[in-house]
């Protein structure tokens, strides 16, 4: 059923009127539109009548046409916005309209408290001491019931109520408002520290580094790699907010366990006598040294907790390696995954396990590595990781290989002025994410109307963006030593080197984030829009078009500027909550409680996996600076060949897809598959278990699994995290 938006007839404006400029609180000029104040008294009518009678209309349509009368009268070029609306009060009370005077007036003195309270620190710390879950909550990867994720909570509340002053006014507004999403304001802009990164571990660990006050050289082994790399890993994670990555970590290791290898071979010489028998001791002891270390840095990032209270959001990316050490890591890193963690078998949180199919390396039965992708599927059957990237398609989509960092943020293929590919060593500087269901709600089914009213918005992104990377410019080499002195951003600056050298010339990707592709189309075509295909072009042209404007901000400004497909997390319902506040409730819009993240098919429809990568295939292209696609399953544990099919299916297809699967364990009667949320949390749907220490409960929200079971602060949410289990893939 398509969405029907209220149309008010309104006469055309007096010319005095229409080339009035209003000056808005936050500066910003825009033209005059009298419906603007049509629509703020039949929403104030609405709250005191509900629905309204045709007699009411023209009766606010009278009431306007007096307030454009008074405008022209007293204005002939600019106006303030708070002269309108005290023009309009005034013009309510001599209408002898008090109860829609008086309900005028409230709702935009509680515009103005909210504007306050968005940056009283004071407020905000009460709302963390009495645990308010959009405080508390707000980031799923953080326990708030420990001493140091408080502290930074703390800590965020000031910085984003000082970020909120330092912002451009407008960016500030747009933000308050839920017209953008300004992300990450408890750290940037009072911090200039960046999002997530590709770490330099090759640079690192070949060339030293330091870390405090250890000047730690390259390590002799394996095991001494993956320690370096635990604690490379925790200072970049302090040092940054987003997520870091290991690129390739099979072909970066397989060297050091080499090392292994060549002492094991060396000490045989002492007490075997034939060579073959000393190469196949050498190979067993090193097989064990690559098991252990790739045990020992899963538990140990698992173990690590940052400054800013959290596990760091970790990724490791593999499988493209064909020597037998390389093969060696690559098995030994999914063993210990399908092992778990713990004596009771937990799946492991981080890092994300993100391997690679490439056709000849390991995707079909006659390549060599064939069989590392069974343990791979194994693998993903029972813990959800490993996600998968398409060799050939991430290339086409991105211009280079690599793995995302962190979730889903890629960068774009780039080149060094002496003409050298280089991935490892580049950073993201921050997202802004656009509400797009919002700007399909304001225009009320006019896609003209759309497409201004999104150019107005972009304007504003623009702005937004360009702040950010105007203020991670700030930052000196001193601020993060890890990141620009000692390798993890490739080049290493000296103290007095401008940070600017690690960002300028497309080094570094700034992200045009939107949300809820779903959403808009469902405006204009209606809920059931997927097989329209005028529907699924417009769709296109809206991130055609966001392309567009992120092309051409680059080259002005020479940064990339990639267009980005937000994993919402808690924006899903925050964009669709301040909506549903200001439009009520729209059919397939906000009614959900939710909005859809980015171009994914609506959920609620179930598709199978084909019908949905055939559906999605088509957006990567526009929006390379980040994506991922996701199918939802059955209990695949005893069936990995039909998961096979689905990746066999997406290569060609698509370039980077996760697994969301049942995986729940009950420690009491044994059952695995699919726990149920209520209001204790969730539960055993065999025996009743909803203990977190007798069971395992892992969902996938986002680009990241959670255990919602471990978090008792999280237990009254449960239909929410329920729901974003779903409507997040």
């Amino acid at each position: 059923m398509n969405v029907q938006f209220e149309k008010k007839a309104t006469k055309s404006l007096p010319s005095e009127v229409a080339n009035i400029t209003i000056i808005k609180r936050d500066g910003r000029r825009v033209e005059f539109d009298e419906t603007k104040i049509n629509e703020a008294l039949v929403k104030a009518e609405k709250k005191i009548h509900g629905s309204l009678s045709p007699l009411t209309y023209e009766k606010i349509q009278t009431i306007v046409e007096l307030v454009v009368q008074e405008i022209k009268r007293r204005f002939t070029d600019n106006v303030k916005i708070y002269e309108i609306q005290n023009i309009v009060e005034h013009v309510l009370l001599e209408k002898n309209e008090y109860e829609l005077a008086e309900e005028y007036i409230n709702y935009r003195t509680k515009r103005d408290f909210a504007r306050s309270k968005a940056t009283d620190i004071n407020f905000s710390i009460k709302k963390l001491i009495n645990k308010d879950q959009t405080v508390v909550n707000e980031n799923a990867n953080k326990d708030s019931n420990v001493f140091n994720t408080q502290r930074d909570l703390t800590a965020g509340i000031v910085g984003k109520s000082i970020g909120l002053k330092m912002l451009p006014p407008h960016i500030a507004n747009a933000h308050q408002k839920g017209d953008i999403h300004y992300h990450d304001l408890d750290y940037h802009p009072y911090t200039p520290m960046t999002n997530c990164c590709l770490i330099d571990f090759k640079g690192m660990l070949n060339n030293g580094f330091k870390i405090g006050n250890a000047e730690v050289e390259s390590p002799k082994s394996i095991q001494t790699a993956t320690a370096q790399i635990s604690q490379i890993i925790a200072n970049v994670a302090s040092s940054q907010y987003g997520g870091c990555s290991a690129d390739r970590t099979d072909e970066l290791l397989a060297p050091f366990a080499e090392l292994n290898y060549q002492k094991h071979l060396k000490d045989a010489k002492e007490w075997i006598e034939t060579p073959e028998r000393r190469k196949e001791y050498a190979k067993a002891k090193t097989k064990k040294d690559i098991f252990d270390a790739m045990q020992s840095l899963e538990y140990e990032i698992n173990t690590l907790f940052t400054s800013n209270g959290q596990t760091p959001f970790t990724s490791l990316g593999f499988g493209l390696g064909k020597n037998w050490f390389e093969r060696e890591i690559q098995k030994a890193i999914l063993q210990n995954r399908i092992n778990g963690l713990g004596s009771e078998k937990r799946t492991a949180i981080f890092p994300k396990l993100i391997f690679t199919l490439k056709d000849g390396i390991n995707l079909k039965p006659t390549d060599p590595n064939y069989d590392i992708k069974q343990l791979a599927l194994e693998c993903a059957t029972k813990r959800m990781y490993p996600d998968i990237l398409n060799y050939d398609k991430i290339v086409e989509l991105t211009g280079s290989f690599k793995v995302p960092m962190g979730c889903r943020s890629f960068l774009q293929g780039w080149k060094d002025e002496n003409g050298q590919e280089v991935n490892v060593g580049r950073m993201n500087l921050g997202v802004v994410t656009l509400n797009l269901p919002r700007i399909a709600i304001e225009a009320k089914g006019d896609q003209e109307k759309f497409w201004q009213i999104l150019s107005e918005r972009l304007a504003i992104m623009k702005d937004a963006l360009v702040y950010r990377v105007d203020r991670c410019k700030e930052a000196i080499p001193a601020n993060a030593p890890i990141l620009y002195m000692y390798g993890a951003f490739g080049k290493r600056l000296s103290k007095t080197d401008a940070v600017d050298e690690l960002f300028k010339n497309r080094r570094a990707t700034v992200s045009l984030g939107y949300i809820g592709l779903y959403e808009v189309a469902a405006a204009f075509y209606g809920g059931e829009w997927e097989t329209n295909p005028a529907a699924k072009e417009f769709t296109l042209d809206i991130v055609k078009e966001l392309k567009t404007k992120a092309d051409s901000w680059g080259n002005e400004y020479g940064y990339h500027f990639s267009v980005y497909s937000t994993p919402s997390e808690s924006l899903t319902d925050r964009f669709c909550r301040l909506d549903t506040e200001k439009f009520g409730e729209i059919e397939n819009i906000t009614d959900k409680e939710y909005y859809t993240n980015s171009f994914h098919y609506d959920v609620r429809k179930n598709p199978t996996p084909f019908e949905k990568l055939d559906f999605e295939e088509d957006y990567p292209q526009y929006c390379s600076g980040g994506f991922i696609h996701y199918c939802e399953y059955p209990m695949l544990q005893q069936n990995p060949k039909a998961l096979e099919a689905v990746w066999d299916y997406a290569y060609d297809k698509i370039g980077y897809l996760g697994t969301n699967t049942p995986i729940d364990h009950c420690y009491k009667c044994g059952f695995e598959g699919d726990f149920k949320p209520t209001e204790r949390g969730f539960e055993c749907p065999e025996c009743g278990n909803h203990d977190p220490k007798s069971c395992d409960v892992v969902k996938r929200t986002c680009g990241y699994l959670g255990n919602p079971q471990a978090r008792p602060m999280v237990h009254g949410r449960h239909k929410e995290i329920s729901s974003r289990v779903k409507h997040m893939k």
